[in-house]
């Protein structure tokens, strides 16, 4: 952890657009030291869209990190920290073990000299007591919205961690293992990576951004590292101790030119048997996860198998809602229900066993958390899906998809879902 110094207080704002505060952030990020959450309008999990600008502060989490440290970062001095927690440290609080080696960090927080926030009325609101960086924004802001130009992938092909015929194979065996009893619902992923030594990463998330909104986009840096998250579901929120988690399962490909949805693909998702099964499972999980921090009798299902677009896939969806105990903070409730259930399976242990045993490579951030924890009573969390990353030592490029495996999960078709979720990043070299 770093000296800590002067954390943001002061509030100063400046008219802006949506566009125009993604511009800045885009820039802040380019001139070193800024972390960001961008989220767009109208998708069930939006949230704010959050910059912080010069960490002060800073905890990287190793395999004894503890919960009470990350508790007393967060909560022992004023200011939101900002970061993400990976599947990985995830594996550590479950019990479940690995022999893959640690190619990713375990997890990153920050607390920041300034923090930019977007207010639909008011523009950027800007906390500091830096009057010098207080100006350096400004003048960024005063150079407006900017054009992103397309970035393209170089020839050459992904490495999957899974071949369509190993996934195929994968999701064969989780079907045993599903008759066999040791699970009902998991989700198998695969890892589709290559050298990219000469990206610009910063351009590329900013281009995913611009051509393909979603809720949840974080950029996050962490040593050599980069996270470029674009990820349309909420792990958990706490706003004033009211507890929103927003599982997704069940997804129905849209035909890129066909515009929004019609009605009848909608009531084609609501209807299937098997994606309805997948989220309900996955529901009864979040409840059991978030119950245990909450209110007796508070836990809820609101909305079930709602519906919503992104990119060219209808998701669905439900809220399960809470009240978070008064002896209990949202550190207790994020932890103890991390990482995500829809990103793990039920039961979620023997499960996340079964997925370690199963997939070839290391999770590492992806299926963890983009995270921004404002107090014990107020935070917001993304499950880091559609959600790739850079080495800027190794020049490696990876990024991760997959599916949820069910007892009449059809291994040809688990496999072109997990390729449809990942289209936007392989439409980059035409793949």
């Amino acid at each position: 952890m770093t000296e800590e110094r002067s954390l943001p207080t002061h509030a100063h704002t400046f008219p802006c657009s949506r566009a125009g505060f993604d511009a800045l952030a885009g820039r802040l990020a380019r001139s070193g030291g800024a972390d960001f959450i961008l989220s767009s309008p109208g998708y069930p999990a939006q949230t704010e869209s959050v910059i912080g600008v010069e960490p002060v502060a800073e905890l990287r989490f190793t395999p004894s990190t503890t919960p009470e440290e990350i508790k007393r970062f967060c909560f022992g001095s004023p200011g939101l920290s900002l970061g993400f927690v990976s599947y990985t440290y995830g594996m550590l609080l479950r019990g479940v073990a690995s022999a893959k080696p640690l190619d990713f960090p375990l997890g990153h927080l920050k607390k920041f000299r300034a923090v930019a926030e977007f207010d639909p009325e008011a523009g950027a609101v800007v906390h500091t007591e830096d009057p010098a960086l207080v100006r350096r924004i400004g003048l960024l802001l005063e150079v407006g919205e900017e054009s992103t130009p397309p970035v393209t992938l170089p020839k050459g092909d992904f490495t999957a961690s899974l071949d369509r015929a190993g996934y195929e194979a994968g999701v064969s065996e989780a079907l045993e293992r599903i008759r066999s009893g040791h699970t009902y619902q998991l989700n198998l992923s695969a890892k589709f990576s290559r050298h990219w030594p000469d990206l610009d990463p910063l351009a590329l998330f900013m281009a995913l951004r611009r051509d393909h909104p979603a809720p949840f986009y974080a950029w996050l840096e962490s040593g050599p590292h980069r996270v470029l998250s674009t990820s349309p579901e909420r792990f958990l929120r706490v706003a004033d101790g009211e507890v929103l988690s927003q599982p997704i399962k069940g997804t129905l490909k849209v035909e890129p030119d066909a515009g929004e949805y019609e009605p009848g693909q909608e009531e084609r998702l609501t209807g299937s048997a098997k994606e309805s099964a997948e989220l309900s499972m996955i529901v009864d999980l979040i409840r059991n996860d978030i119950s245990t921090n909450c209110d007796y009798g508070s836990v809820r299902v609101e909305n079930h198998k709602s519906v919503f677009q992104v990119d060219n896939l209808l998701q669905m969806y439900a809220n399960v809602r809470g009240t978070l105990r008064q002896d209990r903070d949202c550190l207790d409730l994020f932890l103890d229900a991390f990482p995500g259930g829809s990103v793990t399976g039920c039961p979620k242990h023997s499960s996340m066993e079964i997925i370690e045993a199963l997939e070839p490579h290391s999770r590492g951030v992806y299926c963890g958390s983009a995270v921004v924890i404002r107090d014990e009573r107020n935070m917001d969390s993304s499950i880091a899906i559609r959600t790739a990353t850079w080495d800027a030592a190794s020049g490696g490029f990876a990024v991760y998809g997959g599916s949820g495996i069910v007892v009449d999960s059809d291994p040809a078709k688990e496999y072109r879902e997990t390729i449809a979720k990942l289209e936007k990043f392989f439409a980059l070299g035409g793949a």
